[in-house]
């Protein structure tokens, strides 16, 4: 049994929310269900909102406790590649994260980093639960590419969904609506593209109800299928979210 949860973008208190109203009873800092369910995080678990550091413990002590499946978002590969020492822009949220990380004395700051490295490195792109019946992934996957081994164009896929390279008139990268094309039987899961409600369509759910932009922080139950949402504290930025036809 699987709740899988929406992109959180650090926003700890709708994280919190949620958990309790599925469910979950906070114990030593972390959500833990009586009925042994297990939380499943599409990615980008830090950047923009207040709370990613505090994410960031809760999200690798629960992978580590094997009470927690996570797979990494855009975000997430970033962050990772910041904290590695790779050149790049501290921008679009990562800013955020990186404010947390220097007001740290440098043992706590090595200590979430390292956490972090670790729960990054250790997870996989890709999800398959349920004996291949559910499928997890940040941004989407082709049904061709469910089984193949991992290729720069699926790890793009999984990160970042079907993009054309192009703005769209917010200036935002343009996103295909990949569900569309999608009729395979396994049930894609994912987020990355916010959306102002959970966004059923051909098997799969787009769960990223935009949380850090004053929309909702999502959760789907399975193999109940139901979905949870909670709303925002944040501030609604409504040019942030998509629109596609379902």
């Amino acid at each position: 049994m699987y709740d899988v949860i929406g992109d959180v973008h650090g926003c700890l208190r709708e994280f919190v929310r949620l958990t309790e109203e599925l469910g979950y009873q906070w114990q030593q800092h972390v959500p833990v269900h009586p009925d042994e369910r297990t939380l499943v995080f599409v990615g980008d678990i830090t950047d923009r909102g207040p709370n990613s550091l505090d994410m960031i413990r809760i999200v690798a002590k629960l992978v580590i406790q094997k009470k927690a499946l996570y797979v990494p978002g855009n975000h997430c590969n970033k962050l990772y590649r910041f904290l590695i020492g790779r050149n790049v822009q501290i921008t679009h949220g990562l800013e955020t994260t990186v404010q947390e990380l220097n007001e740290l004395p440098i043992p706590k700051r090595s200590e979430v980093s390292e956490a972090f490295i670790e729960l990054y490195k250790q997870a996989p792109l890709i999800l398959q639960l349920d004996h291949q019946k559910l499928v997890v992934c940040h941004a989407g996957i082709r049904e061709q590419d469910i089984n193949k081994p991992i290729t720069r164009q699926i790890k793009t896929f999984a990160l970042y969904g079907d993009i054309t390279g192009q703005k769209d008139e917010h200036g935002l990268p343009e996103r295909r609506d990949w569900a569309k094309y999608y009729h395979g039987d396994p049930l894609i899961v994912y987020g990355h593209t916010p959306v102002i409600k959970p966004y059923w369509k051909n098997r799969t759910l787009n769960l990223d109800t935009g949380c850090v932009f004053g929309g909702m922080l999502s959760a789907l139950r399975y193999p109940e299928m139901e979905v949870i949402s909670i709303p925002s504290s944040m501030p609604l930025v409504s040019e942030r979210f998509r629109s596609f036809q379902a």
